[in-house]
């Protein structure tokens, strides 16, 4: 029985999904020196389940849905490298990558802000900042916590954490093992702001069918009302029929915000064809309102709200004008900066970019 519903979930699924286009991006991984080639370089597409390693020649080939994609290129004891595909189409690289200054990375360890006894102080701190607190964050685990280091830096009132190697992060609620390169997060206890930044790369876990519905359950409630549903429901023209309003705080009164009736309209909204992406800016502070689902109990709780908000309420500042890909990656990503709801949920909330629900 097992057997023929999965089969049947699966033959749904393939129906249900619209067929995408795919783009494939072939090369080699050489010393940026002596030009010899990386055999067993690492080759990811940031935040997605999509991922090779080189050959003996250093050879690599990766397929990707059509979208938006942060490649990442890594080889033990030389410096990563990003290179950004936005381009709907078949490419071919050489990725020359440079060794590790070994130096750097020591003054960094003995670096006299050195907190030794971090996790006592700052681990619950950082967890919940950097996984979640959300529901979810309580199964959310970091495996390798030994390669985690704190510094406080008194003057500047700053917490900030980096870690000697990838984070192995296992999600049990959403179902996916993580591979994290935390390349830095801060804490400015002056502004209560947290900001982290890193490369991460996703695998499903393999489970009971059980499981498999439980996740199914949970990725699909993690996905409905998030920034990357918005972003792709931005894509596609469909921000009211995924249940989203957007508001543009109001020049004349910075104490509320007015309903745009047409969030898409020209003047914040224009397609790119030829890139295949659409471009997007608010000129002022937005907010936006997901009307088909209510926020979590434990949200309001520790953000005192009343029991009876109906509705998800983030707000984002857009810097500069944002260009998004089908699969809801948008660039260049510091140009986004979030508050409310989406803030509250980070790694432990979080889903691949080659997600579909």
């Amino acid at each position: 029985m097992n057997k023929l519903f999965l089969l049947g979930l699966l033959a749904a699924c393939c129906i249900a999904t619209p067929a995408l286009s795919q783009i494939t991006i072939t090369g080699k991984i050489v010393d940026s020196l002596t030009r010899e080639p990386l055999p067993g370089a690492s080759v990811f597409a940031q935040n997605t389940t999509l991922g090779t390693t080189s050959t003996k020649e250093g050879q690599f080939s990766l397929t990707l849905k059509s979208g938006g994609y942060d490649l990442i290129f890594s080889f033990t004891g030389y410096e990563h490298k990003t290179i950004a595909i936005t381009d709907n189409k078949n490419i071919t690289l050489e990725i020359a990558l440079l060794k590790q200054d070994k130096a750097m990375d020591e003054v960094v360890i003995q670096s006299s802000n050195e907190v030794m006894d971090g996790w006592e102080k700052y681990g619950d701190f950082f967890i919940s900042q950097f996984i979640g607190s959300t529901p979810f964050a309580a199964n959310c685990t970091i495996m390798n916590k030994d390669v985690v280091r704190f510094f406080y830096y008194r003057r500047t009132d700053k917490l900030k954490v980096l870690a000697t190697e990838p984070l192995v992060i296992n999600n049990e609620a959403l179902g996916y093992d993580l591979q994290y390169k935390l390349d830095s997060f801060v804490y400015h206890y002056k502004t209560n702001i947290s900001s982290y930044r890193g490369t991460c790369f996703y695998t499903e876990k393999l489970g009971t069918v059980s499981q498999a519905m439980n996740w199914k359950a949970n990725r699909e409630k993690a996905y409905f009302g998030s920034r990357m549903h918005f972003l792709r429901s931005v894509y596609d023209s469909t921000l009211k029929e995924s249940g989203f309003n957007v508001s543009l705080l109001d020049e004349t009164d910075k104490t509320r915000f007015l309903l745009l009736l047409k969030p898409l309209d020209t003047k914040y909204y224009e397609v790119v064809d030829s890139l295949d992406e659409v471009e997007l800016f608010y000129p002022q502070k937005a907010s936006i309102t997901y009307i088909k689902a209510v926020p979590e109990n434990s949200y309001l709780e520790q953000f005192k709200l009343p029991k009876d908000v109906g509705v998800q309420v983030s707000y984002v500042d857009i810097l500069e004008p944002l260009l998004i890909k089908q699969n809801g990656y948008y660039y260049e990503q510091k140009n986004w900066i979030n508050q409310g709801y989406w803030s509250w949920k980070n790694i432990a909330d979080q889903l691949p970019y080659d997600y579909l629900p």
